[in-house]
């Protein structure tokens, strides 16, 4: 049985971030987002949370009591909680999001105590689509492998019931995030380490939640002369049964210097893979060294964050996948996620910044403010607005 500890409701509030440049307190537009970003202040080795609003323009304010002292790194939201786990010990805290943005401490749950042999600890928390189910993947989640826990959320507080968990393997194991088809009943993710362990992972969502593995056939694009083999890494599904892949160019058990390609999937009704495309339609990619990929929740576009920067396709369903842009940026780009009103929301944990880029299927540009300075940013998380559960 999972341990929830409640605790009272209350937000901190305290002094905002330093930004790039002088922002209002309060927004003069109805917000299209909020922002949240685990950051480490100066002078400190705990995170805080840095709480956003973004106006129509992508222009963004601190919203009321930010920064916020809740020490976490990886985060979700559904609307009405932002999970995040802990930095200081095996739990997933839920805050309760107030209609202005600002969070407010509801429960923890401690994620390692259905783990009776005393390992595991996080990496991603993430939900499916109905915002109902939360997924923690665990390193040595049984002593020896990579997993995945399930759990329910209790819509009223915020606390996580158990269902179960899925073992992944040690080699690679999946520490990526997982995407859902849009019908929520099969999940994708991939993983590469240096060309030699790889594989895409398919999983199974039942009817309470639990995420299961499943033997999910794929097959790989036909490689040119030049190297062996196609490697799959990071993953992206858009809203219907297309789900994106980075294509290493691999020699196993290495990979060879050579520029990455994209590929598109389509899932079947058995969650099996299959694609069409080929070495010559696949585009290729200015990002070499790829830390995460997003689509936009059109699934017309497909964008790719890395160590050079960002990038952005147009993505075709079935077809393959475009060029679009150019690097949007030359930070490197670790972690992204994107609003419903056309924008990008991105952190370099390098340059330490945050960028925000209004992209449409026929522009792309900066939005008005951004890049804007946080002193270490180390996660990021949006919450589309208006909040649906409210």
């Amino acid at each position: 049985m999972s341990t929830t500890r409640l605790v009272c409701l209350g937000a901190a509030v305290c002094a905002a971030t330093a930004l790039a440049q002088t922002v209002s307190a309060q927004p003069n537009k109805t917000p299209v987002a909020y922002v949240y970003v685990a950051n480490t202040p100066a002078g400190s080795s705990v995170n805080d949370v840095q709480a956003f609003a973004a106006d129509p323009n992508g222009k963004l304010v601190p919203v009321p009591g930010s920064p916020f002292p809740y020490a976490v790194t990886s985060m979700a939201v559904n609307g009405l909680y932002l999970m995040g786990a802990s930095q200081t010990g095996p739990d997933v805290n839920a805050y309760h999001i107030e209609p202005n943005g600002a969070l407010s401490l509801a429960t923890t749950t401690d994620y390692a105590a259905p783990n009776t042999n005393g390992c595991g600890g996080s990496g991603h928390v993430y939900f499916d689509h109905s915002g109902q189910d939360l997924y923690v993947t665990q390193y040595n989640i049984d002593c020896a492998n990579t997993g995945i826990s399930s759990w329910a959320v209790n819509k009223w507080t915020g606390g996580l019931s158990y269902l179960g968990n899925t073992i992944t393997g040690a080699f690679p194991g999946n520490w990526n995030e997982t995407y859902f088809t849009g019908n929520n009943l099969y999940a994708y993710a991939a993983d590469n380490d240096s060309c030699m362990y790889y594989n895409i992972y398919g999983f199974q969502r039942a009817a309470n939640g639990l995420l299961s593995t499943i033997p999910a056939s794929y097959n790989l694009p036909t490689p040119p002369s030049t190297f062996t083999r196609y490697i799959p890494s990071l993953s992206a599904a858009d809203p219907t049964n297309h789900v994106a892949f980075v294509m290493y160019p691999g020699y196993p058990p290495g990979c060879i210097n050579a520029p990455l390609q994209l590929a598109s999937y389509t899932a079947d009704g058995s969650g099996n893979l299959s694609t069409a495309n080929t070495a010559a339609n696949m585009p290729t990619t200015q990002i070499a060294s790829p830390y995460d990929m997003k689509m936009a929740p059109s699934g017309k576009l497909l964008a790719l964050a890395g160590q050079e920067g960002l990038q952005v396709f147009h993505f075709n369903g079935a077809a393959p996948i475009t060029h679009f842009t150019g690097l949007l940026t030359a930070d490197p780009i670790t972690q992204m996620f994107w609003d419903n009103a056309n924008h990008l929301y991105a952190i370099s944990t390098t340059a330490n910044k945050l960028h925000v880029f209004t992209i449409t299927a026929t522009a792309a540009h900066e939005a008005p403010g951004s890049p804007y300075s946080i002193a270490s940013p180390g996660s990021i998380i949006v919450q589309p607005l208006p909040l649906p559960w409210n």
